[in-house]
């Protein structure tokens, strides 16, 4: 029989006058991985910013047992005492700091207030041995991969004796590799009796990893059941509470002349002046269908896009728009040319954080709603509650801050921004990342729509089931090179791994 370690009984958040979470209760066993579900908004962030510390125990009601002692947590470093670590998905270290420093950094071993380096390096090699991280711990941070500093925070995290991690959609940034990686490890610290709180929209992964999932919907406990008793299908029934019968809604639609070619794409590697990031491309995109670039993190997916779309300089190459061949110089000339980018990170280049809805909604169309360089505030309202309304985006008013939105719609601003130029080539760059299940069939929806409409899209994800779900046909790149291409019916999730991997 597992020991419960942790019990939140009765937990009730409000924000004003809205219930954030309404009498949740959840239990944690030793040595278990608990998977934590529900679209943005279902309160599994609030759920956890209290078991964290980040909310003082006198702002919301209920009560937190910890190995059977009651706690009340006043901010995170009580959290931290009590045994209980968080790791969230924007990794937070100092990139110009070494491994070992990132991770005593605050508690660094002294004697008469002098660091003691060779303490620092013998214990931190304890606990990168513990993560697998085989790599010199005096390397700075900035120079590994996502997954490896992915390592190091959990590594951070162990220094410090913890009896729970809560992983906060760790995988996001992570290629299916380095995915297999993270879960060896966290498997390896469920057998030494470590519990883990997992939350992700990651569906695949809740089914691999966890022991038991708890669902969450509008702030309400749904169920928590054992791995063996539910299926994905049914989760996410759970979480969207409503019957589902595909994933992805891909609809056949006639696919029409081509729309978009690119011939000898090659992209100079940023940090390395004689090397190409991307090397010799050429590939084209008919009206209607929908293109998956497919490959590992540093492929050359990204780069790609970004150097058709002029946000990144080309070495050399040539596009072609409806057969006329058209000079790509920067984004401005490309949006002109009918090319919309969706980045893959709406945060740092979606859109302006400090702007409401309707400005980020228009931000691209600018020439639809300005006249000598003054906006009209009317034009700019009823342009963006047009498209508010045709992607269905959740708002109270379109002067509502981005930044108040859940990620689906947040990402749906994005999209309203570019299908508002009307282009012709659409370039989707991870469109579903950090959504959740919900918000991405809408997008799946809309992608489907526009193919209808004769829109030619180029997509890239990191998830596989995502692509083969969605795609008319697939280009495989490994080390800025086309290793391999794929109509619909002719590949599955195990042989696009395979052509990214061999290659």
């Amino acid at each position: 029989m597992q020991e419960c370690i942790l019990e939140m009984k009765n937990v009730s958040k409000y924000f004003g006058g809205v219930a954030a979470l309404r009498n949740v209760s959840i239990d944690l066993l030793s040595g278990e991985i608990l998977a934590i579900v529900g679209e943005n908004g279902a309160g599994k962030s609030t759920l956890m910013k209290i078991l964290s510390g980040s909310y003082h125990h006198s702002s919301y009601e209920g009560s937190i047992i910890v190995k059977g002692t009651p706690r009340k947590f006043s901010s995170p470093s009580d959290a931290e005492k009590a045994g209980i670590e968080m790791i969230y998905q924007e990794i937070s270290m100092h990139l110009d700091m070494s491994i070992a420093e990132n991770i005593f950094l605050g508690r660094m071993p002294s004697a008469k207030g002098i660091v003691s380096w060779k303490d620092i390096y013998r214990r931190a090699k304890t606990f990168t041995d513990m993560v697998g991280l085989d790599v010199p711990l005096k390397e700075t941070l900035r120079n590994l991969s996502t997954s490896q500093q992915q390592m190091v925070a959990i590594a951070r995290a162990l220094s410090r004796n913890p009896g729970i991690l809560v992983l906060d959609e760790p995988t996001s940034a992570l290629t299916e590799r380095e995915v297999e990686i993270l879960f060896e490890k966290l498997n390896l610290l469920k057998s030494k009796g470590i519990s883990c709180i997992y939350i992700t929209h990651k569906m695949k992964e809740v089914m691999h990893l966890a022991d038991r999932i708890t669902v969450l919907r509008d702030g309400q406990h749904i169920s928590t059941r054992l791995k063996s008793e539910t299926t994905i299908l049914m989760t996410i029934e759970e979480m969207v509470n409503r019957k589902i019968t595909n994933m992805y809604p891909k609809r056949e639609v006639p696919i029409g002349a081509e729309v978009f070619r690119v011939e000898n794409l090659t992209v100079a590697h940023p940090h390395a002046a004689s090397k190409f990031i991307v090397e010799d491309l050429s590939f084209s995109v008919r009206a209607g269908e929908i293109l998956g670039l497919v490959g590992l993190v540093g492929a050359g997916r990204s780069e790609t896009v970004n150097a058709l779309f002029g946000s990144i300089e080309k070495k050399s190459g040539r596009m072609f728009l409806n057969g006329v061949e058209i000079p790509v110089k920067n984004p401005k000339k490309s949006i002109g040319n009918g090319i919309a980018l969706l980045t893959e990170d709406r945060k740092r280049d979606g859109f302006i954080a400090s702007m409401n809805v309707a400005e980020n909604c228009t931000l691209a169309s600018l020439d639809q709603i300005s006249k000598k360089n003054l906006v009209n505030g009317h034009r700019e309202k009823t342009k963006a509650l047009e498209y508010i309304a045709k992607i269905s985006i959740k708002v109270r008013s379109e002067k509502d801050g981005i930044t108040a939105l859940s990620g689906g719609n947040q990402q749906k601003v994005v999209l309203a921004k570019w299908l508002m130029t009307d282009p012709q080539v659409l370039l989707l760059d991870e469109p579903t990342r950090g959504i959740d299940v919900g918000a991405k069939a809408q997008i799946y929806e809309i992608m489907c729509d526009l193919a209808a409409q004769g829109k030619a899209i180029v997509m890239i994800s990191s998830e596989l089931p995502e692509l083969v779900g969605m795609c008319d046909r697939f280009v495989v790149l490994g080390g800025g090179k086309i290793r391999a291409e794929f109509a619909r019916g002719e590949a599955d999730e195990e042989k696009l791994l395979h052509c990214a991997i061999v290659s």
